[in-house]
């Protein structure tokens, strides 16, 4: 049996998608607009080995396996097409033995991953226990330490790695970003000479708007690397007097008393057994009436596991954890003194902010391959362009939820309608 018949009893019948292999072999319809092509004997073996969406991945970042009709920065259009045909089924033991003779016996011993997989779950108890401080700095690492200049050219000039606000459908990604910390300090009701907590602060933006606007801010951050570039970035813009990033653990952060408390796109890596600890220590940095801001990738519902599918463990986010909005405003609540006071869904956002960033890549495309080598670069390209259909799809959702730590007495004053405009 040829090799793209194989791949297609592995995805199902009925193709929409070109299936082509380096044997010669064909499946699906010959006029397809995208498709699949294996190119060597080292991608038959990571789409056997590991049937799904981690096997695909692996072959996909190595360079044995296109997406034929995108570019490799941006591969939505051929992602979208798959979408509706790929349906993997696991083989049976008088298949799986078939398929061991058609293709050869070899193809099923594993073999090392791409250089740029993460160790699997199992093996990272060496960096200590899933989410404590050593655990998380590595997970950070892994994602956010690749390369500066990397997300320069990938994120464009805001350096802002979270879900945009998009004023209207024709906003350029900067203007949305802008728009998004503009959304955010309002709906926080910074003022000059106010103090603003930002935990989780990538590259500084959250924290040079508010500066920039005479707020006294704190950032921090796990990855070296985001910290040494916000550093870098508040002392060229003359900011030292209002901003500050440091590379430090949000648990380590001595201060107390702030106006206001900010979390963009830290709640993924926290574990969802750790939200208690994780919004009392947010109520215990603000003053009574002071604001808090949790900002976050969600799943649609509160019912499915919280924990990522391989190639998200694997090659995205390790460690990472999502969960309903249902689920974080109820933890949210159940803190003493904490009043959640508005949620809302970003959904539709983070699909057109990824779809700038791959936007960004395909333009970089030549230079970003020269910074962290094609793989990395392909894996970008994936990741982003699939998140951007998950968003698209409703498999993932972003929401704000805003909170108020009360008085003792429970007394809060507070305008009686948003103040922010939308």
């Amino acid at each position: 049996m040829k090799l793209a018949h194989i791949f297609e009893k592995l995805v199902g019948h009925e193709l929409g998608i070109r299936v082509t292999a380096y044997d010669g072999s064909s499946a699906g319809p010959a006029d397809a607009d995208y498709g699949l092509h294996l190119k060597n004997p080292r991608g038959t073996t990571y789409l056997v080995t590991a049937p799904g969406d981690l096997g695909l991945a692996r072959a996909y970042v190595s360079g044995d396996l296109d997406l034929v009709g995108s570019h490799p920065g941006d591969p939505y259009a051929t992602l979208q097409a798959l979408a509706g045909d790929l349906k993997f089924t696991k083989p049976g033991p008088l298949e799986l033995a078939q398929m061991a003779r058609d293709i050869g016996v070899e193809h099923f011993k594993p073999i090392a991953p791409p250089p740029q997989e993460s160790l699997p779950k199992w093996r990272r108890f060496a960096e200590g226990l899933r989410h404590s401080k050593e655990r998380d700095a590595e997970a950070i690492s892994y994602h956010y330490d690749v390369s500066n200049r990397f997300y320069e050219l990938v994120l464009g000039e805001s350096m802002t790695y979270t879900c945009a606000v998009y004023p209207t459908e024709d906003a350029t990604l900067e203007q949305a970003q802008e728009n998004k910390y503009r959304l955010i300090f309002d709906k926080l009701r910074l003022q000059p000479g106010d103090r603003l907590l930002d935990i989780g602060c990538g590259w500084g933006g959250m924290v040079r708007y508010a500066a920039r606007r005479g707020v006294h801010t704190l950032g921090v951050t796990l990855s070296q690397e985001q910290a040494q570039w916000a550093q870098a970035a508040i002392v060229a813009e003359g900011l030292s007097e209002f901003a500050e990033v440091r590379h430090s653990d949000y648990r380590d952060v001595p201060e107390s008393g702030f106006d206001a408390v900010s979390s963009i796109g830290l709640t993924e890596h926290i574990g969802v057994a750790n939200y208690p600890k994780y919004f009392t220590f947010m109520r215990d940095k603000v003053r009574p009436g002071g604001m808090i801001l949790n900002h976050c990738i969600t799943r649609p519902d509160n019912r499915h596991k919280s924990k990522a599918g391989p190639f998200i463990e694997r090659y995205v986010f390790p460690d990472g954890e999502l969960t309903g909005a249902g689920t974080i405003i109820s933890k949210m609540q159940d803190v003493p003194n904490l009043e959640v006071i508005h949620e809302e869904n970003f959904r539709i956002h983070y699909a057109m902010t990824l779809r700038d960033w791959n936007a960004n890549l395909v333009k970089n495309w030549d230079e970003a391959v020269a910074e962290v080598g094609e793989g990395t670069a392909r894996q970008w390209g994936l990741y982003m362009a699939g998140c951007r259909i998950g968003f698209e799809r409703d498999i993932v959702q972003l929401h704000h939820a805003l909170a108020t730590r009360l008085d003792e007495d429970g007394a809060q004053t507070l305008p009686l309608r948003p103040w922010w405009d939308a």
